[in-house]
């Protein structure tokens, strides 16, 4: 599973960039309002910070206006990716900017029909909200689970499924074990995979048993 960190703070990603975990970045009109920057600054720096895609989302809500919008965005690097929302304009938007060569990535998506939607309408992406159905009483990881099964029967559906809204490690491992193809998550959540109070204290252990020896490696 690819891992792309949802937010708009630079200094953030260049530093797990530098892990080699970071796939790709995804941003939102909030994360951006957040940063207090230009727009397409931000997305520009993300992009030459990132080789994977970095989704860039429209602010227009008419079909016209969002692949105009997705046109001058996706001149700012080769691996922008428009995001557009689940709607019937978003959908066509989609399909334009899909034809002509440019990654989309469907956001807000809630329910397995409109993923079926996006995928036939050349999403590369679908964004389903894990988190906010969990919000409702609903379950969120079930839909990850319905739209893998959908996508999976039919050949010609080549859209990723991108696990989004997560709020915790067991939503990543759980969008894992459901077949997403990608888990876009906060930076706190991806930093919060690497740990365990075991290996805390073991190697707590190992170092006062180090220390014992009174030896040094350098």
């Amino acid at each position: 599973m690819k891992f792309f960190v949802d937010t708009a703070d630079v200094d953030e990603i260049r530093d797990l960039a530098d892990t080699g975990l970071l796939d790709g970045v995804t941003t939102n009109p909030t994360l951006i309002a957040k940063a207090g920057r230009d727009f397409k600054e931000v997305v520009a720096e993300i992009c030459a910070i990132v080789d994977g895609p970095v989704s860039a989302e429209v602010a227009a809500t008419e079909a016209d206006a969002m692949i105009s919008e997705g046109r001058t965005l996706a001149q700012i690097a080769g691996n922008v990716t428009i995001k557009v929302p689940l709607t019937w304009d978003g959908l066509k938007a989609c399909r334009t900017l899909t034809q002509e060569g440019t990654m989309v990535n469907v956001t807000l998506c809630f329910n397995a029909n409109q993923a079926l939607l996006a995928a036939k309408a050349g999403a590369t992406f679908i964004s389903p909200f894990i988190g906010r159905l969990d919000d409702i009483g609903l379950d969120g990881m079930e839909l990850i689970s319905e739209i893998r099964i959908i996508y999976d029967n039919y050949d010609d559906l080549t859209t990723q499924v991108l696990a989004a809204s997560i709020r915790s490690q067991n939503h990543v491992k759980l969008s894992a074990l459901a077949g997403a193809d990608v888990a876009t998550v906060p930076p706190g959540v991806l930093r919060g995979l690497v740990k365990h109070p075991l290996t805390d204290k073991g190697l707590n252990a190992f170092l006062a048993d180090w220390k014992s020896t009174g030896q040094t490696i350098s």
